[in-house]
């Protein structure tokens, strides 16, 4: 048995049918990750570009109603906070056109129009989070059976021998590890994704959130000084 017999490509193509499947299984699986890992990095990095983007325009001090015309216009190309901030305005405005002019009742609407926005946001933003977690979770264990049954193909196959040494039996236990070796390949990087993803969708969020603390405060403030014009100018 030389060291070529060995290699990795002889040991996949000389493994048994189902461990070849489990293998072909988890390669799939690992392309998947790794395409999935390079889009969800473009796209987070999309929404902290708009984000920031959004807010140094809020700060700038352009007027809310141009803000707001801007995000109602191009809805489908700003960032997801420019969306939650043009849901609180839309909503405000027509309370506001209904004739209400109680300032709890436009407040609170305009902040529930905001949760609901940000947390449709927020859906978007965790997509293929989920699907990290069950590469993760799950890769080594079918890596595993496959090993398993590589295993127990192999000391099947040796049952018919009257000598068993080292040489017979290491390629057939290497065969088998390979598909464990695979399902750690695939699972180690879905689980560095997840913890690296997770972590940066929270900063997402703990920032879109204490913008709507913000922009509620702003609309608080507009409202009390209406009111204090409108009580002397009587």
């Amino acid at each position: 048995m030389n060291s070529q017999d060995l290699s990795i490509v002889h040991l996949v193509l000389n493994a048994s049918w189902v461990v070849q499947l489990v293998m072909l299984l988890l390669i799939g699986v690992s392309i998947a990750s790794w395409a999935a890992i390079f889009r969800k990095l473009f796209a987070l990095g999309r929404v902290k570009q708009l984000n920031d983007q959004f807010e140094r325009d809020f700060w700038s001090g352009t007027s809310l109603n141009d803000l707001y015309a801007a995000a109602a216009q191009n809805a489908r190309n700003v960032g997801p906070m420019a969306r939650i901030f043009a849901s609180g305005m839309r909503e405000y405005q027509k309370l506001r056109e209904r004739r209400i002019t109680d300032a709890g009742t436009l407040l609170d609407g305009a902040r529930r129009a905001m949760r609901a926005s940000f947390q449709r946001e927020m859906d978007v933003i965790e997509t293929s989070l989920s699907f990290f977690g069950s590469v993760a979770s799950v890769s080594p264990y079918v890596g595993l059976f496959g090993t398993v049954w590589g295993i127990m193909h192999a000391f099947t196959g040796f049952a018919g021998m009257e000598q068993v040494t080292l040489a017979t039996v290491a390629p057939g236990i290497a065969e088998a590890l390979v598909a464990t070796a695979i399902g750690l390949f695939a699972a180690i990087p879905a689980v560095v994704a997840y913890n690296r993803f997770a972590r940066d969708i929270d900063r997402v969020a703990t920032h879109q959130e204490t913008f709507i603390e913000e922009f509620s405060n702003i609309l608080q403030r507009n409202l009390g000084s209406q009111a204090a014009a409108t009580a002397s100018g009587r």
